[in-house]
């Protein structure tokens, strides 16, 4: 982005947005708001890559 010179503005999109702020950065545009707790995961899986189009939420610490 920097080679290009300073952007006006830079718009961030997502596929899940979780709720948790660490960073004062929202996303400007979401695709799906889902509610977790800090120890959940979101897994998102693609038809392209995985073979089915599917979203997780994964509880618990081990979350591979």
């Amino acid at each position: 982005i920097a080679d290009l010179g300073r952007p006006a503005r830079i718009q961030l999109a997502v596929l899940i947005d979780r709720g948790h702020r660490e960073l004062p950065i929202r996303a400007d545009y979401v695709g799906k708001n889902v509610p977790t707790s800090l120890s959940e995961r979101v897994k998102v899986r693609l038809r392209e890559t995985d073979g089915v189009d599917e979203v997780v939420i994964l509880r618990g610490t081990n979350n591979d």
